[in-house]
């Protein structure tokens, strides 16, 4: 099986960045943050969203 991390609350950097993309930083918890791409899950655990970079 994989390796699974845990949802972590965003750092400042994040939080602009989810602003910029028009999401509210109090409701998503980062899965993955790598240089292509952001993996955001919410609080409820229903929505699941993939932020890309440099597109």
């Amino acid at each position: 099986m994989g390796k699974s991390t845990r949802p972590a609350r965003p750092t400042r950097k994040q939080k602009a960045e989810m602003k910029s993309w028009k999401l509210k930083p109090s409701s998503w918890l980062v899965v993955l943050d790598t240089d292509i791409e952001m993996v955001l899950i919410s609080k409820s655990g229903l929505k699941k969203r993939v932020i890309r970079r440099g597109a």
